[in-house]
């Protein structure tokens, strides 16, 4: 009886007389084997360090510039794998000496890879994945997946290889068609002799004149074009599934369904550990979906007891922590642009933060660099601290004063009432800038309130301060303000300010004197002192401008006795007052 045959090995089968029909290498071994150095060191690397250490970027950089003098050879690279060395072009340029882990020829021999081939670009868009999918098959056990098929999930485009199916290979070799993915496959088997059976029955119907349904069938069981679209589909649905998904939905169903402790114990283990492959991974969406679903699973299964649910629950709790977090934004921000995880990804995975994580948040913003992250991050910045108006309150007096001052923004960006208290005792804190933030913030809320805080800031000892907050009181048209305006306006310390100060000062006082301030300020624009002096030119234009944010009939007529005054600043101010009132 014949056994089926088997998967032939395609690994590197030597020519006959191979030691004389050697070719002679297209380019010297050398640059192949600077390459290899560089590229076992960058595994190392990988092996050893986090990817925000300088000595993993410098190997990467290192493995990356060996690549250069490759390409200025050749578009491709074969590479031959042997059971300790790597070879091109029959050399042998990297040998590592026995086997075991830290051999990387053996790594990829052991698991049945037998030909590695990389175009050219895969050093800048695919060798970070190649480097994880190594690191993950030294640390691989027994019940886990192999390189081949590790190699398979990761669906590299610039990297191919060819392989030989251990389980069936029972040491055959032969020909076989090469695969897109650069496995290669023989002949599909042929259990108990069917195909060639019906072949003969066919022949033998021929050779009789007997019509047999097998002369018409392309094959021994055939199909109608809507049953092979519905099984085509099917199958394009099954690879488009997410695998991972499919597991935490298993998990969390047996967590639900299985009401003992032990075993729900059991499924929070798997679940913490998938938790850490799916961040270190960079499956985001995973991640998004493992804690979504969780939280999900709180509210559903029945009958938790209170340690189970803690625990649950604190599988958010862990990733909003300041050091996992701080560590994944540092891992995102230096990742390269075409590395990032996508906007949905990385959206599915922000919005399962908790509260806690706002600080971290606003630490980091000011940090980021990358263009694509930083207007991601402030989005979840924003939603978190509208949902969370009472940390968003908390983290204005925190010491930290970049986090400080994100809040502050953010409070009044989000017209958050809750913090006029605490923005009010920031205005009396000694730091200029941080004053500055508070009565800016105070002005956007808006609110009775935040008005009143600001009243007292317009005697502030900045001059940007009081500006600010005189400006803000005056489009509010906050009247309780007035008194103080008018001391102001009355003193002799506006007449020592820039011009600009006094100008916010004057218009602030015209905004809400109404009437009752035309005579002052008629006076100022239009009076003369002791031995016919006048008062400053620009204290003048200042009062003309005040008249005509009056607008009223007294004050139209105090700006028309100053039509025709000499002075060009006080004539053009009070020109532009009275287009202004008209209009």
């Amino acid at each position: 009886m014949s056994s089926a045959p088997s998967r032939p090995s395609h690994g590197h089968q030597p020519r006959q007389d191979d030691s004389d029909e050697r070719a002679e290498a297209p380019f010297p071994p050398v640059l192949v084997e600077e390459l290899m150095r560089a590229f076992v060191k960058a595994a190392r690397a990988q092996q050893l360090y986090l990817p925000n250490n300088p000595i993993y970027r410098g190997a990467i950089e290192a493995v990356r510039a060996a690549f250069g003098p490759v390409w200025a050879q050749t578009e491709e690279l074969v590479l031959t794998v042997a059971e300790t060395e790597l070879r091109w072009s029959d050399v042998a340029v990297l040998a590592e000496g026995p086997k075991g882990s830290d051999n990387l020829a053996w790594l990829f021999f052991k698991d049945g890879v037998r030909e590695l081939r990389l175009l050219k670009g895969f050093e800048e868009s695919e060798i970070l994945k190649l480097l994880e999918i190594i690191q993950r098959a030294r640390k691989a056990g027994g019940d886990e997946d192999d390189l081949v098929t590790m190699l398979w999930e990761a669906d590299l485009l610039l990297l191919s290889y060819r392989y030989v199916d251990l389980v069936g290979e029972g040491g055959g070799g032969g020909a076989g068609g090469e695969l897109a993915d650069g496995g290669e496959v023989g002949p599909p088997p042929d259990p108990g002799g069917v195909r060639a059976a019906t072949a003969a029955a066919v022949e033998e119907s021929r050779a009789t004149g007997v019509i047999s349904m097998a002369d018409f069938d392309g094959t021994l069981y055939f199909l109608d074009e809507h049953e092979i679209e519905y099984i085509q589909n099917e199958v394009d649905r099954e690879y488009r599934q997410d695998l991972r998904a499919n597991v935490i939905c298993a998990l969390l169903d047996i967590f639900e369904q299985q009401t003992d402790t032990t075993v729900r114990a059991e499924v929070l283990d798997h679940l913490e550990t998938m938790l850490v492959h799916l961040l270190t991974s960079g499956h985001f969406r995973g991640v998004g979906f493992l804690l979504q679903e969780s939280q999900t699973t709180t509210t559903r299964a029945g009958a938790i007891a209170a340690e189970t649910r803690e625990r649950l629950g604190r599988l958010a709790d862990r990733l909003s922590a300041e050091e996992p977090l701080s560590q994944l934004l540092q891992a995102l921000d230096d990742a390269p642009v075409q590395s990032l995880p996508s906007r949905e990804e990385l959206s599915a995975l922000f919005d399962q933060l908790r509260p806690s994580a706002l600080g971290t948040v606003f630490q980091w913003l000011p940090r980021i660099r990358s263009e694509t992250l930083k207007p991601m991050l402030e989005d979840v910045g924003g939603r978190l601290a509208a949902m969370n108006t009472a940390e968003l309150v908390r983290l204005l007096q925190v010491p930290d004063r970049d986090v400080s001052a994100e809040a502050i923004r953010r409070s009044g960006a989000l017209k958050a009432q809750a913090a006029v208290l605490a923005l009010s005792k920031i205005v009396n804190e000694p730091e200029p800038g941080r004053r500055q933030l508070a009565a800016q913030a105070l002005t956007e809320i808006g609110s009775p309130g935040a008005l009143q805080a600001l009243e007292k800031v317009v005697e502030d000892a900045d001059r940007d301060v009081r500006i600010t907050a005189v400006r803000a009181l005056a489009a509010k048209g906050y009247r309780p303000v007035l008194a103080r305006l008018e001391g102001i306006v009355r003193g002799k310390s506006i007449r020592d300010a820039d011009l600009t100060e006094k100008m916010a000062f004057f218009e602030g006082y015209g905004a809400l004197c109404g009437d009752a301030g035309v005579v002052h300020l008629d006076a100022i624009l239009n009076g003369k002192g002791f031995l016919g002096r006048r008062e400053d030119a620009e204290v003048r234009a200042c009062a003309a401008v005040a008249l005509g944010r009056i607008g009223t009939t007294k004050a139209l007529e105090a700006l028309q006795r100053a039509s025709a005054e000499k002075d060009v600043v006080v004539r053009s101010a009070v020109s532009r007052a009275l287009r202004t009132s008209s209009a």
